[in-house]
């Protein structure tokens, strides 16, 4: 799909999403200011959420070269004057690079990590929160919960099978097990809302 001049890359089910995401996003997140993308992945929600939350300020990241790369193939196709250049971080660092900048960061998005990474991703993101984010400050997740320790539908269940035979360290996470990591560092839970294909929406509040 990718040419030698095209660096970026697809995940098909960020068509799927985008526009129930940013649906939730445009009521939750703080009506102006910094909106920092932990895992930003493609960078396909980037370039569509950016222009669309105008006047906030989009700043994706990610760990991954291949990734950031594809960030910014996709910002020189679909540029847009409040989306910045990807910073590169992980979650898991205990300093992240965007903070020796200075830049006040109001919200933090995360979409579709937590169960695609290890649980000390999880918990490098609540504490990156709670370094970054000021006092009302936006924590929001997006993925599939088990919640009470159950999956909420069998094709979670079956996805976390999945993740698991991959990467024993990966798996959808228990809701309530993020809520407690999050409220360790200060972050308390707002809301839950539901969302197609078994996913939720999750916001915190510094």
């Amino acid at each position: 799909m990718n040419t030698p001049t095209d660096a970026r890359q697809y995940a098909p089910a960020t068509q799927r999403n985008r526009e129930p995401i940013l649906e939730v996003l445009l009521r939750v997140l703080p009506p102006s200011g910094n909106i920092l993308e932990i895992a930003s992945g493609t960078g396909e929600h980037a370039v569509f959420l950016a222009p669309r939350l105008s006047p906030r300020q989009w700043i994706p990241s990610d760990p991954n070269p291949l990734l950031l790369s594809s960030i910014n193939a996709w910002r020189d196709r679909n540029p847009s004057d409040n989306l910045h250049p990807p910073y590169q971080i992980d979650a898991r660092d205990s300093l992240w690079s965007i903070e020796e900048t200075g830049i006040p960061v109001n919200a933090i998005v995360n979409i579709n990590m937590i169960h695609i990474s290890p649980w000390s991703a999880c918990l490098g993101l609540m504490a990156g929160a709670n370094r970054l984010l000021s006092p009302g400050g936006i924590l929001y997740l997006y993925g599939p919960f088990k919640r009470g320790g159950e999956h909420t539908s069998s094709s979670n269940l079956a996805f976390d099978g999945s993740l698991r035979a991959q990467n024993p360290e990966w798996g959808v996470r228990n809701l309530e097990d993020v809520a407690k990591a999050a409220n360790a560092q200060g972050l308390n839970l707002l809301e839950v809302i539901p969302m197609p294909a078994n996913n939720l929406s999750v916001v915190f509040q510094r």
